[in-house]
């Protein structure tokens, strides 16, 4: 029974890097072309995978920010929703008191 999970895992998990692969557009593969990605991820299913997720696949927008930024680099604070920027409080406030007179 846990040779069957296991093999069924593997195959959710190569289906999942195919279709990755495949969906991914051209400009956005990394290291290699798009199709010896799908080469590799076809005639090397579980390596194939994880190399692509690790190698190729495109870096997300965070990601890219936060290697941009460097290790040394401070990283700029951004409002993470209305209540945390001033900005937006202040212009609330303004709009109360408009209100209220």
């Amino acid at each position: 029974m846990p040779s069957v999970l296991l093999g069924l895992a593997l195959l959710a998990f190569w289906l999942y890097c195919l279709f990755d692969v495949i969906t991914t557009p051209e400009q956005d593969v990394r290291n290699l072309p798009k199709m010896l990605w799908v080469l590799i991820t076809v005639l090397l299913p579980g390596l194939g995978g994880l190399l692509w997720l690790l190698l190729g696949r495109p870096l997300s927008e965070q990601t890219v920010r936060r290697r941009a930024a460097g290790p040394g680099r401070p990283r700029p604070s951004v409002p993470r929703g209305p209540d945390d920027d001033p900005d937006f409080l202040r212009d609330l406030d303004r709009r109360m008191r408009r209100e209220e007179d």
